[in-house]
């Protein structure tokens, strides 16, 4: 039997869930084209860009898995999510926006088309839709979990659940539904969050929020609080998740996506640095209440907000709370389901000659990737191993030659397709040996700890380098 927590966290979810269909369904009216579905006709503000950016990653990685880490081993696992991945929206904004911005592109794999030639661009495609699948896969069991504890409803059944609700308004808006319900959910995020935290803090201090952050810094183990761990093997390991986090999803669609949607360069650009500035600064609330439930007397592992919300809060305040999380959560997987159907639709099957409309290859790609993504979340890998491999296989695949191509005059398309292969191939090699760091047999015990990804990552820089002095540029992005 559910309990009235249960029952208005059910109630109020189908509500929410009604109230993203309807504006879904209004959004519908505006989509006349595959580039009105894809990148919003162009037309986004400054204030949506900055919440459709902010939205797109905060989701299960932040909210619940991040955060998970954070409880188990302590700060330092807020390498990868969320200052990684601040980070890299303060870096895409200063550096990559507007030069991207002016090439008026739909997709990614547009530029490597237009910089290196069509074969680049099936192959950054066919790079880049994978990387997505497990991305989505972990947002679809971090939302069953979160139903399984207030409804009890069987993950079997609940990630199937989850797969239709955010397929179903990405397949009838687009972008335009994406960023309207991403606005929506950005406020209700913000504000559960800051409501939590003032809970905690309250109960913490017996009302005082100052005597309870005081508490909380006496009583938590100082080991949990240091930013950087201790030892030189897992400071590498440190770097490599930063990096991953910093650098593996400037050559993400679903960034660039929105990147594309503004309505200027200058949009673009001051967006994604004050969606990263503000990811950083929000995502350490969730890290901090994580790190408060042991102080509280939480042990329950798993899912850690929600039994602190459960626990600690009214009826009324667990429920908002909780739908402010399946909210977050909704946000991402409708983002990270349109980008690769995007990718999948304009660069991939675009060129088999179909005989179908544009806008009607993507929305069934939509359908195929979110069923892809469904065996992926019915595998059973761990959703911060899935996250991972999500950002350091756009990381060593695709950085190089976006960069390098982007910012020199170097390179052509056998310099941009060299440096893919290598940096995929190496990085591959070693997670199917399930070596974490480079030749590890023989490198760990000389005490050599290079992690992999950041090393296949300079390989394909250096692959490309070489390449472009023996192959001459034939291409350019007029």
């Amino acid at each position: 039997m559910l309990g009235l927590v249960g029952v208005w966290v059910g109630s109020t979810f189908v509500l929410f869930v009604v109230s993203m269909y309807a504006l879904a369904w209004w959004s519908r009216g505006r989509i006349e084209s595959a580039e009105d579905f894809m990148v919003a006709g162009r037309r986004l503000g400054f204030g949506f860009t900055t919440a459709t950016v902010f939205a797109t990653w905060f989701g299960a990685g932040t909210l619940l898995t991040a955060s998970e880490e954070v409880r188990e081993h302590g700060l330092h696992k807020a390498a990868l999510d969320p200052w990684g991945a601040g980070a890299c929206l303060v870096i895409v904004g200063l550096f990559y926006a507007r030069p991207l911005y002016r090439m008026g592109l739909l997709t990614l794999p547009d530029f490597f088309a237009r910089r290196f030639g069509p074969r680049s661009e099936v192959v950054s495609a066919c790079l880049m839709v994978p990387s997505y699948f497990g991305w989505i896969a972990a947002q679809f069991v971090a939302l069953a979990g979160l139903l399984d504890v207030f409804l009890g409803l069987d993950p079997v059944y609940g990630i199937a659940l989850v797969a239709v609700v955010g397929a179903g308004y990405t397949f009838l808006g687009g972008m335009w539904s994406v960023t309207v319900t991403d606005a929506a959910q950005v406020t209700l995020l913000i504000l559960g969050l800051l409501v939590l935290s003032g809970h905690v803090l309250a109960t913490l201090g017996e009302g005082d929020w100052a005597l309870g952050w005081a508490r909380f810094l006496s009583e938590s183990d100082p080991e949990r609080l240091r930013w950087m761990p201790a030892g030189d093997e897992a400071v590498a390991a440190w770097v490599a998740a930063m990096a991953a986090g910093a650098l593996g999803n400037v050559p993400g669609q679903d960034l660039m996506q929105r990147v594309f949607s503004a309505r200027s360069a200058a949009v673009a650009q001051w967006g994604c640095v004050t969606a990263g500035v503000a990811y950083i600064g929000v995502g350490m609330l969730p890290l901090w209440l994580a790190l408060s439930l042991r102080v509280v007397g939480v042990e329950e592992s798993g899912l850690g907000l929600a039994v602190l919300a459960k626990s600690l809060m009214t009826p009324p305040g667990a429920v908002l709370f909780t739908v402010v999380m399946m909210s977050a959560i909704l946000s991402t997987i409708d983002s990270a389901i349109l980008s690769p159907a995007s990718v999948l639709s304009e660069n991939v099957l675009r060129r088999l000659d179909l005989r179908t409309s544009s806008l009607a290859l993507t929305r069934a790609s939509v359908v195929v990737v979110t069923g892809v993504s469904l065996v992926f979340a019915y595998s059973g890998e761990d959703a911060y191993a899935m996250l991972e491999v999500a950002y350091e296989l756009l990381l060593v695949a695709l950085l190089a030659p976006l960069t390098l191509g982007l910012f020199t005059p170097w390179g052509s398309g056998a310099s941009a397709m060299a440096s893919m292969i290598s940096g995929t191939a190496c990085w591959l090699l070693h997670v199917m040996l399930g070596w974490d760091l480079l030749f590890e047999p023989w490198l760990r015990p000389a005490q050599i700890w290079m992690p992999v990804g950041i090393f296949s990552a300079v390989l394909g820089v250096a692959t490309y380098i070489a390449v472009a002095f023996v192959v001459p540029r034939r291409t350019s992005l007029s």
